[in-house]
């Protein structure tokens, strides 16, 4: 299973968010992932929709338990977690996922990316 992490700010647009998710190869993907109480926001439900993809909610708490290569103080202060992009993308890849991509950065640095690959289980 090859999945998308996403992170990004409350006032993020859906150009930013495909921009980031095109540069870390929206190839081939099965569905994206980010944190739980971001995942209901209209311009990633927009996002999923451009691109055929199901959206998988992680939890908090989940994120937190994931060693990620990029670390991020505010991103680890807010969510417990280096990069929301990286330990979504890990965690819903499933069994022995790792990351193909690791995270990038939208132009106006409110969107972010990472790519994983995984048993999906």
């Amino acid at each position: 299973m090859r999945v998308a992490g996403l992170g990004f700010k409350r006032d993020v647009t859906l150009a930013s968010l495909r921009e980031a998710l095109v540069a870390a190869g929206a190839e081939g993907l099965n569905a994206v992932a980010t944190v739980s109480d971001k995942s209901q926001t209209p311009v990633l439900q927009s996002l999923a929709r451009e691109f055929d993809l199901p959206i998988k909610a992680i939890p908090a708490a989940v994120l937190a338990a994931i060693e990620t290569p990029t670390q991020s103080d505010f991103v680890q202060a807010r969510f417990g977690a280096g990069s929301v992009a990286e330990a979504a993308a890990l965690a819903a890849a499933g069994a022995r996922a790792r990351l193909v991509s690791s995270r990038t950065v939208s132009r106006d640095r409110t969107a972010t990316a990472a790519i994983a690959e995984g048993d999906g289980e």
